[in-house]
């Protein structure tokens, strides 16, 4: 099975490059005073390995920028993100795919602040900005099944869609489950349903991946669904708790995650099905070198 590389977290990258990078901006506030780095950061990820770069406009959203600067920069803020993904790709010579990122519209990780009504009037001008620019639609961290159901209808055109869903971790023991407290049997079906070209899990900790894994290959062998493809891009992160809203702060890394014991989980992920393997918040650019260097040898 061909793997192809994801990249990693961008927002530790733009630390490493200090760029500025706080709350309640956080990787947004790079696309108001240092656009650089972003490209810089797509650079580096591609030099180590990276076969898609992903789109830095997970923060370009009301809950991150505030009402008033989406309304007036969300456009404008979008197709900047694209843009330098697209120059880094330029830049580098080579045949990268660019994945616009579509991410909560609501905040990371809460599922109980969706508002079906406001759907459209957020994601829009996420999506008309980075149109120009992208090989594929990436609805990451989504929460609750809900969330890419209310996104697919908006998106102008057949380019593949993949979604990423983000899992509940405190209790790496307990029946694989997104956040919302939905099954994955149920969300992979309506995936299926849905007519996505993949399904991944992200921004969650390595531990509860392969078995969210296990049962997505489960179901779409049921639904004789296998040409959609499966992956994962865990974040290095300790166990959110439910009450949790992912980048209210900055999270600790974890120590013992360093790249030889990702690459121990990614292997696992190869083995349950997974073709499409990357690194999320925390994963830096060694990480993706240790994968590159593994399933492309």
């Amino acid at each position: 099975m061909t793997i192809t590389i994801l990249d990693g977290g961008m927002s530790r990258e733009l630390m490493r490059l200090n760029a500025p990078f706080r709350q309640p901006e956080w990787s947004a506030l790079s696309l108001y005073e240092k656009p650089q780095a972003i490209e810089q950061v797509h650079q580096n990820f591609i030099v180590h390995g990276a076969e898609v770069i992903t789109t830095n406009s997970y923060a370009v959203v009301p809950f991150h920028i505030g009402e008033q600067r989406f309304v007036a920069d969300g456009k404008m803020l979008a197709d900047l993100a694209g843009r330098l993904a697209k120059n880094a790709v330029k830049n580098s010579g080579k045949a990268i795919k660019i994945a616009g990122s579509l991410p909560p519209l609501f905040g990371s990780y809460r599922p109980d602040l969706f508002q079906a009504e406001r759907v459209k009037d957020i994601a829009l001008p996420l999506i008309n900005g980075l149109a120009p620019y992208v090989d594929l639609w990436l609805c990451e961290t989504q929460s609750a099944i809900i969330e890419p159901v209310s996104i697919k209808p908006l998106l102008p055109d057949d380019r593949p869609l993949w979604v990423s869903f983000t899992l509940q971790d405190e209790n790496p023991h307990l029946p694989a489950s997104l956040r919302s407290g939905e099954s994955v049997q149920s969300a992979v079906e309506k995936m299926i349903e849905l007519g996505v070209n993949a399904i991944l899990f992200n921004c969650c900790q390595p531990e509860v991946i392969e078995q969210a894994l296990q049962v997505t290959q489960q179901v779409l062998q049921k639904h004789q669904a296998e040409h959609i493809a499966t992956g994962a891009y865990a974040n290095a992160f300790a166990p959110q708790t439910k009450e949790a809203t992912a980048n209210e702060g900055l999270d600790e890394v974890r120590k013992d995650l360093d790249p030889q014991a990702y690459l121990v989980w990614a292997k696992k992920w190869q083995r349950a099905g997974a073709s499409i393997i990357g690194g999320c918040c925390g994963i830096g650019l060694e990480h993706i070198q240790a994968l590159s260097d593994y399933f492309k040898k």
